[in-house]
């Protein structure tokens, strides 16, 4: 179960965070999940007033658009879509290629090589193709890289080799020349072999011609071990050195594995957000800061551990907590001011 949190006294920003975020030239978004949308009036409520750029939680994955061979299905995709449009926000195309979300047809067909690599080509271009006027920012190729920096065990890696990741950039590219085109991963985020093997791997794309845009930092973390700061700062300057972008795209702050009472392990996931948000402003090559949902209600972290959490930026009941305040002021400094009210007498229980 979500945690819950009572929140009382806490004055209304005078500025929604989209506004914030474009005076400082940056996006911010957040992950969209359809299910919610679709039940729950306050969530696109929420959404399409406080961010300015969507990222599809699952309606973009393989297994939602191409569940069979020769079928593919765009409704809730498309429906996204048109909520970003009527909402003036920027769709992060979330992704390509992965080593999850695959339908068993693909994964069991025991495919030959060239047919592996039709199949790929035909995948991407048909999903790029679809939404090329509507979507123009791709997560090419996700999360490829493994713990120890070797290329992770996937179908991809295994049947076509380690080049299925410059085919993919280049097909997207060919598919929607005016897309900006992203690898994502998470663990890259500062220093460390991981980082490192990200460098690497995209130092060597651009080395051959691949058509990469940027790098995604995903940011998914905890109170427990937060990235530290400095080196998130200098792990993106080395990427915009390279000539690439950077967008902080998944991030979510853990607050499980923490003994201290929750109010102090909400300050520290508000702290967790500002250095992250304050490391992203700090780089020009940093483009958008998007979260992994927005809302308590529906994060998928529950889900995945088993244990409750509260790692997003609204509670359950769409009250901003410390860390809405805390992306709120950073966004707020370049004018010297902060734009909303203390915060009184909040007690948060599980």
């Amino acid at each position: 179960m979500p945690i819950a949190a009572t929140a009382q006294k806490q004055q209304t920003p005078t500025q929604t965070l989209r506004q914030l975020a474009q005076q400082r030239g940056i996006a911010i978004g957040a992950a969209m999940n359809m299910d919610a949308y679709s039940s729950d009036p306050t969530y696109g409520q929420v959404l399409g007033r406080q961010f300015d750029m969507v990222t599809p939680e699952n309606v973009m994955k393989w297994n939602e658009v191409h569940p069979e061979p020769h079928i593919y299905t765009f409704a809730q995709a498309d429906e996204l879509v048109a909520f970003a449009q009527a909402h003036h926000m920027q769709v992060r195309g979330h992704n390509l290629v992965w080593y999850q979300a695959l339908p068993s047809w693909l994964t069991n067909g025991n495919y030959t090589r060239a047919q592996l690599m039709a199949i790929l080509k035909d995948h991407i271009f048909t999903v790029v193709s679809h939404f090329r006027n509507t979507v123009n920012i791709w997560d090419v190729v996700n999360e490829a890289v493994a713990a120890d920096g070797s290329l992770r065990p996937s179908i991809w890696l295994k049947d076509i080799g380690p080049d299925y990741i410059d085919w993919a950039f280049r097909w997207a590219h060919e598919a929607n020349p005016q897309a900006h085109l992203f690898y994502n991963d998470y663990g890259g985020e500062g220093s460390g072999v991981k980082s490192d093997a990200i460098y690497k791997l995209v130092k060597g794309l651009l080395q051959r011609g691949v058509p990469i845009y940027g790098v995604g930092l995903q940011m998914h973390t905890s109170i427990v071990s937060p990235p530290e700061k400095q080196q998130v700062i200098e792990n993106m300057q080395r990427l915009a050195a390279l000539g690439l972008k950077v967008q902080i795209t998944e991030m979510d702050v853990k607050i499980q594995g923490d003994p201290r009472p929750m109010v102090l392990r909400l300050q520290a996931q508000a702290q967790v957000y500002r250095s992250m948000l304050s490391a992203c402003l700090a780089v020009k090559a940093c483009e958008a800061f998007v979260m992994w949902g927005f809302t308590d209600r529906y994060s998928w972290i529950y889900a995945v551990t088993g244990h409750a959490d509260a790692p997003l930026i609204f509670d359950t009941h769409y009250r901003p907590k410390p860390a809405y305040y805390a992306i709120y002021q950073v966004l707020s400094e370049k004018n010297g001011s902060v734009g909303y009210g203390r915060q009184d007498a909040i007690d948060y229980a599980v």
